[in-house]
């Protein structure tokens, strides 16, 4: 009875902590799918992206300084983004409501993706939390028209994040 009553709470323990752990998926990997609502309320996927290179940055929070920062820059570079060929998707944890504010506020032309249940912020091994509040780390995953992850950016700087990308890109599609 002893064991199973411990075997029990490490299962349980498991199941609540390990998509918090979950290992982040690495260049070469396929991107793992995700099927999340837009601030316009429309459901987004991999499909609506397939043949074009997908920016997909998290971040930690809405109206927040860097993050604010972090989406003004990628809208700021958006013309030549999608002239190198890439879309781009900002996920947090905020709601579709708080995504429609954000959005409206600094004039956002792509999507910003509502992960409120943490599944695909889980799934891409940047789901945190800091004092009981859970949020997204700030992570840039650069996916090629195929599906895979071309290049993973950590810990990135919000103001540099899209010209690094813009670089990378670049340099990826003339290795292509």
């Amino acid at each position: 009875m002893r064991r199973f009553s411990r075997l029990l709470v490490l299962t349980l323990l498991c199941a609540f902590v390990a998509p918090a752990f979950a290992v982040m998926p690495q260049a070469g990997e396929v991107a793992p799918a995700f099927r999340l609502q837009d601030q316009n309320g429309h459901w987004r996927s991999p499909a609506d992206f397939h043949g074009h290179w997908l920016v997909m940055y998290f971040y930690p929070k809405d109206f927040t300084p860097g993050c604010t920062t972090e989406v003004c820059t990628f809208r700021d570079d958006i013309a030549k983004l999608r002239k190198a060929g890439a879309e781009v998707v900002g996920v947090s944890l905020d709601n579709v409501k708080s995504h429609a504010d954000f959005s409206a506020k600094y004039h956002v032309p792509f999507p910003l993706l509502s992960d409120a249940d943490r599944t695909v912020a889980a799934e891409y091994g940047v789901l945190t939390s800091h004092m009981n509040m859970h949020y997204a780390k700030r992570t840039t995953f650069l996916i090629d028209p195929a599906g895979k992850i071309a290049e993973v950016y950590v810990d990135v700087d919000p103001e540099k994040n899209s010209a690094q990308v813009l670089s990378d890109l670049a340099m990826l599609k003339a290795d292509h």
